[in-house]
């Protein structure tokens, strides 16, 4: 099943999951953002261009109301090498592990009897708050994709190199000590003049 974008209401991406829709077995959920999302995302994170958007994710109910949402978010970005100014083109690819609560609901409640899955869970001490009984997917993936970019790209082998640039021997700090030093009874300094 695939999403596209959505309502946009002067966000980005838009990928809304009603929370009583979920079915007890849990939920998988393929988003991929449009073209006017991703013009959207390069603006905001000044990129060149976000040339594709997308997230797969699998929405299960826990205890208490939570939901853990797992799942990947891939990306290809066009950005500016900071060395040679060249465009260059990223990749992302980030692996999601997070705990949806009710809104209010303080600390990570997991259920003690559930051990289906053989792996261990990660739980940040705070869960993501639901809003209106809605996780917006989409906008997890537009914060998971921001997190990820590289703000200081560079093209593979480019190498910053410092302009070196010979200082004049007298153009420094001391130079008006070496003028005295030169002249110790300091007879080519100007007078100060009276007022």
């Amino acid at each position: 099943m695939s999403d596209k974008t959505g309502d946009r209401s002067g966000d980005l991406w838009r990928a809304y999951v009603p929370v009583a829709q979920i079915p007890e077995t849990g939920l998988h959920r393929d988003i991929e953002a449009d073209q006017a999302a991703r013009q959207a995302m390069a603006e905001a994170a000044g990129l060149r261009e976000v040339s594709s958007a997308r997230g797969s994710f699998d929405l299960k109910h826990r205890s208490g109301g939570q939901i853990h949402v797992t799942g990947r978010v891939q990306a290809k970005l066009g950005q500016t090498c900071v060395v040679t100014l060249d465009p260059i083109e990223s990749e992302i690819d980030e692996a999601i592990d997070l705990i949806f609560a009710p809104a209010g609901q303080s600390g990570p409640q997991i259920d003690a009897g559930d051990e289906s899955d053989d792996s261990e869970i990660e739980i940040d001490d705070s869960p993501e708050p639901i809003v209106d009984g809605v996780i917006d997917l989409g906008r997890l993936a537009t914060d998971v994709l921001f997190l990820a970019i590289d703000p200081y790209p560079r093209k593979a082998g480019a190498v910053f190199e410092p302009q070196v640039i010979a200082a004049d021997p007298e153009d420094h700090p001391f130079a008006a000590l070496k003028a005295l030093k030169a002249d110790p009874d300091n007879r080519n300094a100007k007078k100060p003049r009276d007022k």
